[in-house]
Order: C-alpha cells, then structure tokens, then sequence
C-alpha cells in the first residue's frame, strides 16, 4: 500500500546509522526506548547495529505511517536538535520561541530538556502539523484544518 505521508528520509536513516551504535536512527524513527538501550549498549553491541541495516526500508515507513505531514519538516526539527538543540533552536523553529529563549540561556535547561527532547521530537512535531498541539491556539487549528482539505 502506497502512502503520501513521507515525513521521514531513508538516506538520513542510513546516514544517522553510521553512528548507530549510539542510537541515533532509532531516535529519528520514533524509537527513543530501542535508541537508549542502543546508546547504552554500543547498539546491543554490534549486533543490533548490524541488523538494524536492513530494518531501516521498515522503520522508515513505520514514520511515515505513524507521523503527520505538514508545514514543519522531521528532518529540519532533528538536524536544528542534534546540533544546536542546547541553544533552542529547534524549539523555535517549531513556534515555541519562550522555550526556546528558556534553553538558550540555561544551555537546554542543562541538558535535561535537550534529552527530553530526542525522546519527544516526533510527536511535538507531528502534533504541529496536525493542529492538535496545546501550543497552538483555536484559530490557527481552524487555519490549517481548512487549508490542509483543500
């Protein structure tokens, strides 16, 4: 079955597994329990790490089913984290500039929230390209409700 949705890229998934014995294409496909275990055990040793070559077609299309499309970019909001996430960038960049003041002065509420963060970036994403944020308000849900039928 074809899906439209593709919110996730295959070649980022395969770029992000070059260092995937630290997890980081499991963190990027909506995985963050597997991407710790995989950042705590050198990617189950290896092992899983070699394996998880060939489970990247799958877990691409499990994000792509699983996330919404929409006006903010996966691969953006996860490149923004990984590398200027103790900054808020990427909270910005998503429309949550208090935040995103809040962890450029406190280097990413030292650290914690930055951690929060890989585990939670999809949904927050996705949430905003859906509408259903509790960050956006009433009037911009109807906005993008009406735009996104037609």
């Amino acid at each position: 079955m074809y899906n439209a949705n593709d919110t996730h890229q295959k070649a980022i998934g395969y770029i992000l597994w070059i260092f995937g014995f630290t997890g980081s294409h499991r963190f990027y496909y909506g995985k963050p329990l597997s991407g710790t275990i995989y950042f705590l055990t050198l990617g189950l040793l290896g092992i899983g790490w070699i394996i998880d070559l060939f489970l990247i077609p799958a877990m691409d299309r499990e994000a792509n089913f699983r996330f919404a499309d929409g006006n903010y970019d996966y691969t953006v909001a996860w490149m923004l984290l990984t590398f200027l996430g103790l900054l808020g960038i990427h909270r910005m960049y998503l429309g949550k500039w208090i935040t995103g003041i809040i962890y450029f002065l406190t280097a990413g509420i030292f650290g914690l929230g930055y951690l929060y963060d890989f585990w939670t970036i999809n949904e927050q994403v996705s949430q905003l390209n859906s509408g259903t944020s509790p960050w956006m308000n009433g009037d911009k849900w109807q906005n993008r409700s009406i735009s996104r039928d037609n």
